[in-house]
């Protein structure tokens, strides 16, 4: 890991790519990821971790299934939510995001199960920044 500070800005305009996140530090055992989203994701479940979402820039939306039933919770500028570990959900954002990730090293982006693949899904544990 780089032992130098890192502009988020600087590091989510290295890349264009959308639901690709790039990994930008460790903290411990855990990566902190940038990505650049917009659309629908998938829904998938992470058995194992909560997963950490900051929202950078725009406005995230995480739709959940729930045992109450299904809701959807709206992340603007500057919000976090912790999805619970288990908990299928589906992020969106239909006019663009930059969101922040914070999960355990190695946890695949599109959890341990999910719906069938799009070809915008990049389904990875993280990718490093360009050089």
């Amino acid at each position: 890991m780089n032992n130098e500070p890192i502009a988020l800005a600087g590091a989510l305009a290295s890349f264009d790519a959308l639901w690709s996140p790039r990994i930008v530090t460790r903290v411990n055992d855990y990566d902190v990821r940038v990505a650049k989203v917009e659309g629908d994701h998938v829904w998938h479940a992470h058995d194992d971790t909560d997963e950490f979402f900051l929202v950078l820039d725009g406005e995230l939306r995480i739709a959940l299934r729930e045992p109450t039933g299904e809701r959807t919770v709206v992340l603007p500028r500057g919000s976090v939510f912790t999805v619970p570990r288990g908990t299928e959900h589906r992020p969106s954002a239909p006019a663009g995001a930059a969101i922040l990730l914070f999960e355990p090293t190695g946890t695949l982006s599109v959890g341990d199960r999910h719906d069938e693949l799009p070809d915008h899904v990049d389904a990875t544990t993280g990718h490093a920044l360009p050089a």
